[in-house]
C-alpha cells in the first residue's frame, strides 16, 4: 500500500531541502521542534492515513453522505476520524500552547494535511473547517467563548463550520440578509445558509457555526456584517446541551467529494436561535477574511493532494499495462515482438511528466506560502514580518488557483493515460477528476481570485508586494546562473519577468484612465499567465537545489532522484512556460470582446 497515493521522499525533499524548513524552526516560536521531530510526525501521519483513510476512499464515494429523516447520514469513519484527529493533534497542531495547541509550524501542518488529503480527500475537510472556526474564536472572540468552545473543538468532540453563503447572494456577501436581533447580551439569529461543508452529521454531539449576519439597523453592504458563534446545541450552565433551533433543511448531492457532506441550514425557524457576537459589531467580514489566507492555501493544498493521488494511480497503471509496440529505427512496428508497457510510449510519458510537474511544483508552492506565513508570525523584526506578509498576500490567490485549475488538467491527463478504462467507475481516476472539480470554486472562484490578484495584490502598497516577489525570483535566477547547465533556463525565466512588466504596463493604462472594468476584464488570463511564470520559478528553485546536490555528492537522496527533478524542470520549461507568450498576446490586445454592450451577442 505504501506510496500508492503520495511519494513521501519527494514531500520531505521539498519540505526540508528545497523550502528549508530549518529556517522556520530556528525562530524562537518553534524552538520546541527540530527536523527529526517533524519527520517523525509526518511518518506517523502517513502510517495513520494508510490504515484509517486510504482504505475508505472509494467506499465513501460509493456510499455518499445524504439527508434522511431530518439529519445527515455519513460514513462511520467520519466520527472515528474526528475523534482520532483530535487525539493525534491534527486539529490543535497550529494553535498556540496557550490555546491548548501544539504551536507547530504551518509548513509541518500542511505537510500532514497534504498526506491526509492525498489518501482520502473526503475526510480532512471536517477537521479543516473545525480548525478554521476555532481559529476565528481564538483570534477574535472573548475569553468566555474561547473557554466554552475551543477545547472541545480542538479535541474533535465538537465540529465547526464557517457559514457565509446564502441562496440569493452567492459570492456577493454584501447581499446577505441573515439577521441578528439584540436579546440582552446575546442575539436572536434568523436566516439560512447554503453550501455549508460539514454543516451537520449523524454522530456529532455539537457543531459550532461561525455565522455572518446583519444586526438590525446595521449599514448596508459589507460594512454592516457581523460575525457570530451559533452552535447547533447551546451549552447550559451545568454543562449539558439544549437545541439552539438550527435546522438542517437538506443536503446537496455532488459530483465529487461525496463523502464530505454539504448542507442547507436554517437558523431560527422557531425564533429560538441564539448567537454570540464575535469581537466588534460590523467587523465580521474583516475577521473572516483575516483567516482567509489560510483557507485559500488549504484549498490549493487539497487540490495538489488530489492531483497527486491521481498521478500515482495513473503512473502505477502505466507501469502495469502492456499495449502496442515501440517504433523501430525503420519507423515501423514489429508485430512479432511482445507488447510494451504504455509507460514506454512518448505521448504517455509526456502526460505523466505533465502530472509530475504540476503536482510536485504545486506542493513546493504550498510549502513556500506556508513558510511565508510562519515567518510573518515568528519573525522578531517587524520590517521582516511585514515583508513576509506582503509576499503571502500576493501569492495567496496563486497558490489557491494554480493547483486547483492545473490539478484538473493534471488528472484529466491521468484519465487519458488509462484510455477507456479511465472513464470507467471500476478505476479510480474518474473519482479523482470529480473530486477535484470543486477546488476551483471553494473559497472564491477562479474569477474572484484572478480579480484579487490583478485588482488588489499586484497594486497593493504601491506595487510593493510585486516588487518583493520579483526580487525573490531574481535572487533564484542569480543562484541558478551559477550552474552552467541551468543558465539557459534562468535566462528564460528572466525574459518572462520582463514580459510581465510589458503586460502590466499595457493593462495599467486602463486603470489609470479609470476604466477598471476593462482593466479587470482579462484577469483570469492574467492569472494563468502569471501563475505559469511563478511555477517556472518554483521549478528553477527545485532544479537548482537538485543540481547543487549532485555537484556536492549529497547522499540525502539518490542521484537518480535528483536527476528526475532536473528532468521535470526541463519538461516544464519546454512544454508549459512557452504558453505565456500566447497569453501575453491576449492580454495586450486592445480589442475588448467580453464587456457588456448594447449589442445582442448571445441568442
Amino acid at each position: 500500500m505504501a506510496n500508492q497515493y503520495v511519494d513521501l521522499e519527494t514531500l520531505k525533499y521539498l519540505l526540508f531541502q528545497v523550502q528549508d524548513l530549518k529556517e522556520v524552526l530556528e525562530q524562537e516560536r518553534y524552538s520546541e521542534y527540530d527536523e527529526e521531530a517533524v519527520e517523525m510526525f509526518i511518518d506517523s501521519v502517513k502510517d495513520y492515513a494508510d490504515k484509517e483513510m486510504y482504505p475508505y476512499f472509494k467506499e465513501m464515494d460509493e456510499h455518499p453522505a445524504h439527508f434522511k429523516d431530518g439529519e445527515i447520514v455519513v460514513h462511520p469513519q467520519v466520527t472515528k476520524y474526528m475523534k482520532e484527529a483530535g487525539e493525534m493533534g491534527f486539529i490543535g497542531a497550529p494553535f498556540d500552547y496557550d490555546a491548548g495547541g501544539l504551536q507547530m509550524p504551518s509548513m509541518a501542518v500542511n505537510a500532514s494535511s497534504f498526506i491526509q488529503e492525498a489518501a482520502n480527500n473526503h475526510l480532512p475537510g471536517y477537521v479543516g473547517l473545525t480548525l478554521g472556526a476555532a481559529e476565528l474564536i481564538v483570534h477574535f472572540a472573548n475569553q468566555e467563548l474561547n473557554q466554552t468552545y475551543v477545547p472541545k473543538m480542538i479535541s474533535g468532540e465538537w465540529g465547526g463550520t464557517m457559514c457565509l453563503t446564502e441562496p440569493q447572494a452567492g459570492s456577493s456577501l454584501s447581499d446577505i440578509v441573515t439577521s441578528a436581533t439584540p436579546d440582552g447580551d446575546t442575539y436572536k439569529i434568523h436566516g439560512q445558509k447554503i453550501f455549508i461543508s460539514g454543516g451537520d452529521y449523524q454522530g456529532a454531539e455539537n457543531i459550532v457555526h461561525l455565522v455572518l449576519a446583519r444586526i438590525k439597523g446595521a449599514p448596508a453592504g459589507t460594512k454592516g456584517i457581523s460575525l457570530f458563534v451559533v452552535p447547533k446545541n447551546r451549552p447550559k450552565s451545568d454543562g449539558s446541551l439544549e437545541s439552539n433551533d438550527v435546522t438542517t433543511v437538506a443536503d446537496f448531492q455532488k459530483m465529487g467529494q461525496r463523502g464530505y457532506c454539504t448542507t442547507h441550514l436554517f437558523f431560527g425557524d422557531k425564533e429560538d436561535c441564539t448567537g454570540w457576537l464575535v469581537g466588534e459589531p460590523n467587523q465580521g467580514l474583516r475577521y473572516m477574511f483575516l483567516m482567509m489566507n489560510g483557507a485559500r492555501i488549504a484549498v490549493g493544498r487539497g487540490a495538489a493532494a488530489i492531483a497527486t493521488g491521481a498521478y500515482h494511480a495513473s503512473l502505477n497503471y502505466a507501469h502495469e499495462r502492456p499495449q502496442g509496440r515501440e517504433l523501430q529505427s525503420s519507423g515501423k512496428k514489429d508485430a512479432s515482438q511482445e507488447q510494451t508497457l504504455i509507460v514506454n510510449h512518448p505521448d504517455v510519458r509526456r502526460m505523466l511528466l505533465l502530472q509530475k510537474a504540476i503536482t510536485e511544483g504545486s506542493l513546493s508552492l504550498v510549502f513556500l506560502c506556508s513558510k511565508y506565513y510562519d515567518l510573518s508570525v515568528a519573525a522578531s523584526d517587524e520590517k521582516e514580518s511585514e515583508r513576509y506578509k506582503l509576499l503571502l498576500e500576493i501569492m495567496t490567490p496563486i497558490v489557491k488557483t494554480y493547483p486547483s485549475e492545473m490539478g484538473i488538467t493534471s488528472i484529466n491527463n491521468g484519465v487519458q493515460v488509462l484510455g477507456g478504462y479511465g472513464f470507467c467507475s471500476e478505476y479510480i481516476l474518474q473519482q479523482y477528476l470529480r473530486d477535484i472539480r470543486i477546488s476551483a470554486i471553494y473559497e472564491g472562484t477562479t474569477g474572484i481570485q484572478s480579480q484579487d490578484l490583478l485588482g488588489r495584490k499586484i497594486t497593493m502598497a504601491n506595487g510593493k508586494a510585486l516588487q518583493l516577489l520579483s526580487e525573490e525570483i531574481k535572487q533564484s535566477i542569480g543562484e541558478a546562473m551559477a550552474h552552467e547547465s541551468l543558465a539557459p533556463y534562468a535566462k528564460k525565466l528572466g525574459a518572462k519577468l520582463e514580459l510581465t512588466q510589458e503586460v502590466l504596463q499595457s493593462l495599467m493604462g486602463y486603470a489609470m484612465q479609470g476604466d477598471y472594468q476593462r482593466f479587470l476584464a482579462d484577469a483570469t488570463p492574467f492569472m494563468e499567465f502569471f501563475s505559469t511564470i511563478v511555477m517556472a520559478w518554483q521549478w528553477l528553485v527545485i532544479g537548482t537545489n537538485a543540481q547543487q546536490a549532485l555537484v556536492m555528492g549529497s547522499k540525502r537522496n539518490s542521484e537518480e532522484f535528483y536527476e528526475s527533478k532536473l528532468h521535470t524542470m526541463k519538461f516544464y520549461f519546454k512544454y508549459e512556460l512557452p504558453k505565456t507568450q500566447g497569453l501575453s498576446e491576449i492580454l495586450m490586445d486592445k480589442e475588448a470582446l467580453t464587456l457588456n454592450t448594447d449589442k445582442k451577442i448571445f441568442a
